[in-house]
C-alpha cells in the first residue's frame, strides 16, 4: 500500500524510513524538500540518492489536495477551494495584513456541531481530513504565493478556523500541528499557530499536554441558555465547565490569555445587558476578546449588528479592562467567510443530481 508521506510527522517519518531499510536522519531531508521547498517529486531531491528515489517512488508519494477554485478578492484576501476526493472540498484563506499573513485552514469536510449561525454547520457533516489534507492546504498556500526557498516568509501566522472543529480530528490535527512548528518543514512559533475550538474540554486538555498552541474559543454568548442554541455543544459542556477549562489551558499555552472569538448576531447577542454578563462571566479567565460582525448567507436567520451596537458592546467590555479587537470584515466579495463557498459548490451539486 502506497503512503502519503504528507500523513507523516518527523517521528512517523523517521519510523518509516527504518521499516525501509533507510537511515531515520533521512526524514529530515525529504521533509525539508516537501515542505520547505514545497516539492513533491522525488526524481527532483537531488540529495537523496538515486536508489533511495527509487525506493520511494515505488512505495510512498507525496499527494496534495487539488484545486477546484481560486478567487482573489479586492482587498487582497484570497481564498481555494480544494477538492480532498469522491466530491468534497474544503475551503482555505490567506489574508494579508500589514506586518504579517494568516492563513485559515480547514479539519473537517463540513462540521458536526450545527452552530445556528454557522454556513459550514448548514452542510452536515461528511468526514475528517487527513493529516495530509490538513498539512496540504499550507503546502498548497505556500506554493500558490510564490515563496521563493529561503525567501521572506509569506505565511506567518496558521489559524485552524476554517470547516470543521479541529478538536474533533484530534490525531491529525496534532501531527499538522507537529509539521507547523518543525523547523525542517515551516517552522512556524506555538503563539503564532492558533486552534480554534468550540469548547471540546477533553480535547481542550489533551491538547494543552500533547501540543500546546495558541487558543480561541468560539463563544457568542455569556450564558447558557443562548449559547446551548448558538452552539449546541455547550448542552454537553456548559460554560462554567469551559471556563474552567481555559484557565487550565493557560498554565500550558505559548500565551498568556485565551481568545474568546464572539460574533455579533444582531438583537440576539449584541446588548448591552450581554455585554454586561459577559464581563461577570470571563471575569477569573485571562482572555482577550475578537468580536466578528456577522457575515450573512441564504436563509441565515441571523443578520449582522449595527455597528453603533458593536460600539457600544465593545465599551462595556473595554470599560471592564478587558482588551477587545473587532474583527475587519474580509473578502466580502469571495464569500470568504468559513463554507460559504463550499456551501454554493455543494448546493450547485445537489440541484445538479435532483435534475439528473
Amino acid at each position: 500500500m502506497t503512503v502519503n508521506l504528507l500523513d507523516l510527522d518527523a517521528g512517523k517519518l523517521a519510523g518509516f524510513f527504518s521499516e525501509i531499510g533507510e537511515k531515520p536522519f533521512r526524514a529530515r531531508q525529504l521533509m525539508r524538500w516537501m515542505h520547505h521547498f514545497g516539492e513533491n517529486d522525488f526524481s527532483n531531491m537531488s540529495d537523496l540518492a538515486k536508489s533511495l528515489r527509487e525506493k520511494l517512488r515505488e512505495r510512498a508519494e507525496i499527494r496534495v489536495p487539488s484545486l477546484v477554485r481560486e478567487l482573489d478578492a479586492t482587498d487582497g484576501t484570497r481564498k481555494w477551494l480544494l477538492s480532498v476526493g469522491e466530491g468534497n472540498a474544503v475551503e482555505t484563506v490567506f489574508i494579508p495584513e500589514s506586518g504579517r499573513g494568516t492563513l485559515c485552514i480547514s479539519s473537517q469536510v463540513g462540521c458536526a456541531l450545527e452552530c445556528s449561525f454557522c454556513s459550514t454547520g448548514r452542510q452536515g457533516f461528511n468526514r475528517n481530513l487527513s493529516a495530509a489534507e490538513i498539512i496540504g492546504q499550507l503546502w498548497w498556500a505556500n506554493r500558490a504565493l510564490g515563496r521563493e526557498p529561503g525567501g521572506e516568509r509569506i505565511i506567518s501566522n496558521v489559524v485552524m478556523m476554517g470547516m470543521g472543529e479541529p478538536l474533533l480530528n484530534f490525531e491529525n490535527l496534532v501531527t499538522a500541528l507537529n509539521l507547523m512548528l518543525d523547523d525542517s518543514a515551516y517552522g512556524l512559533s506555538r503563539r503564532r499557530v492558533t486552534v480554534s475550538t468550540s469548547g471540546v474540554i477533553p480535547a481542550m486538555d489533551r491538547l494543552a499536554e500533547r501540543c500546546p498552541v495558541a487558543l480561541a474559543v468560539s463563544l457568542h454568548a455569556p450564558n447558557d441558555a443562548l449559547r446551548d442554541v448558538l452552539v449546541p455543544l455547550n448542552r454537553k459542556y456548559p460554560l462554567k465547565e469551559l471556563m474552567a477549562a481555559c484557565n487550565r489551558y493557560v498554565e500550558h499555552a505559548p500565551r498568556d490569555f485565551i481568545t474568546f472569538e464572539y460574533v455579533m448576531l444582531d438583537g440576539v447577542n449584541d446588548t448591552i445587558a450581554h455585554a454586561r454578563e459577559l464581563v461577570k462571566l470571563v471575569k477569573e479567565v485571562p482572555c482577550k476578546f475578537n468580536l466578528i460582525p456577522f457575515n450573512p448567507f441564504p436563509d441565515s436567520g441571523y443578520g449582522r449588528s449595527k455597528n453603533e451596537a458593536i460600539a457600544a458592546f465593545k465599551a462595556v467590555l473595554t470599560d471592564a479592562g478587558l482588551i477587545v479587537t473587532t474583527r475587519r470584515t474580509r473578502g466580502d466579495d469571495i464569500d470568504a467567510a468559513c463554507g460559504q463557498l463550499a456551501g454554493k459548490v455543494h448546493d450547485r451539486t445537489k440541484r445538479s443530481r435532483e435534475a439528473a
